[in-house]
């Protein structure tokens, strides 16, 4: 039965995201196990890294959430499904899993839907938009938070008769190894980015979006730094605008305002985040919003870094308090500026313990092959 397995997934990017890695990483492990492996997306940076032998890719405007090409996007489906005789369609997002969840009706094909967010809804019409993720035959939720989420917010959607799990996701462990890098390429990236190593390095990786918490860690840096009287340390804000200009001339002014220009770089882009996380000393998730898995704080832990982050979302599952990291106060500055204290004057032993508690954390809950093979077996468990 399980080489007869075909899966398709559908994304409506291809990036670098927690969803889309999720969706790069199972479609790779599923040739592995003698199944076939579809990716229906519209693009994406990641594809380019996509083993076309392995994985076959179809382009599609599924990121659109036009009605009209919803039900084109469902239409086209419809064909590669029969075309191909897919077993399976995992819709990873909710315009194109309302596209997923028409073809998989037309066609009577399995449907699986993994919940990443908490798809926030101000109206009966939002929610009713959200809840396509909860009309599928097997829902996944990525943590325990977004399972709590789903419970206390759809609960008069649950159907009993469909399974809903908790399937955490995982990271690439042998990818995020602190000692996998080199020291050249390390030396090349702080020139590039003009630090000196003989200061600790902070840093704060996201997207450039309020949720994020990029104000609040810029004030708790000048909380920092005022508490120390002195420039201890760099502090590097790694992460795209992605089009909010708005935002990120605001964060800069901030940072003139504290006069800390010459402590706060932003950098846009690190292709090879495994090297941004060595090269630093502290990672901080100051997230004012609850992450739905906290990718971040996992991947600072694999890397044997002190993770600091929000008290709230998927870093309550992902972190233990002062064993593997250190969590704050969402949204208070002054709680992080203490965080951030505490792990600057922390002595290398105790660095050091925590970094090696934090990478057999993730070993242990978070790999990307406990992941896989989680969602692999549900699917066999779904056919059968």
């Amino acid at each position: 039965m399980t080489s007869n397995i075909k899966v398709l997934q559908v994304i409506p990017k291809l990036g670098y995201g927690g969803a889309e890695t999720g969706c790069y990483d199972i479609a790779h492990y599923l040739p592995e196990n003698n199944c076939k492996s579809f990716i229906v997306t519209s693009g994406g940076e990641l594809i380019k890294f996509v083993d076309k032998k392995k994985v076959k890719i179809i382009r599609l405007p599924v990121h659109s959430k036009n009605p009209i090409l919803i039900l084109f996007n469902a239409i086209i489906l419809v064909g590669i499904i029969l075309i191909f005789n897919i077993s399976i369609v995992h819709a990873r997002s909710r315009a194109p899993a309302w596209s997923c969840f028409l073809a998989t009706k037309l066609t009577n094909r399995k449907f699986v839907t993994t919940f990443h967010g908490t798809y926030n809804f101000k109206s009966k019409f939002k929610k009713f938009y959200n809840s396509i993720m909860l009309r599928s035959d097997l829902i996944i939720a990525g943590s325990n938070f977004i399972f709590s989420h789903i419970k206390e917010n759809y609960s008069e959607l649950l159907n009993i008769k469909k399974k809903f799990l908790v399937i955490f996701r995982g990271i690439n462990v042998d990818y995020f190894d602190c000692t996998t890098t080199l020291e050249n390429d390390e030396k090349k990236l702080l020139k590039d980015w003009q630090i000196n190593k003989e200061k600790k390095i902070i840093l704060m990786p996201g997207r450039l979006t309020s949720w994020k918490g990029q104000q609040l860690f810029i004030e708790a840096i000048n909380l920092v730094k005022v508490e120390l009287g002195y420039e201890a340390f760099h502090a590097v804000i790694l992460g795209n605008d992605q089009g909010r200009d708005l935002y990120k001339k605001k964060l800069i002014r901030l940072t003139e305002q504290h006069r800390l220009t010459d402590q706060i770089k932003f950098i846009d882009h690190c292709r090879n985040m495994a090297l941004a996380y060595k090269i630093s000393d502290i990672v901080v998730s100051a997230s004012i919003e609850p992450e739905a898995f906290g990718r971040v704080a996992v991947e600072a832990q694999s890397m044997e870094k002190i993770i600091i982050a929000s008290n709230i979302g998927g870093s309550n599952e992902t972190i233990i308090n002062d064993e593997t990291g250190l969590l704050f106060e969402s949204g208070d500055a002054m709680s992080l500026s203490k965080k951030i204290i505490q792990a600057l004057t922390m002595d290398e032993s105790s660095t050091k313990l925590m970094g090696k508690e934090g990478r057999k954390n993730v070993i242990k809950k978070f790999n990307v092959e406990k992941m896989c093979f989680s969602t692999y077996s549900e699917y066999k468990r779904l056919l059968n």
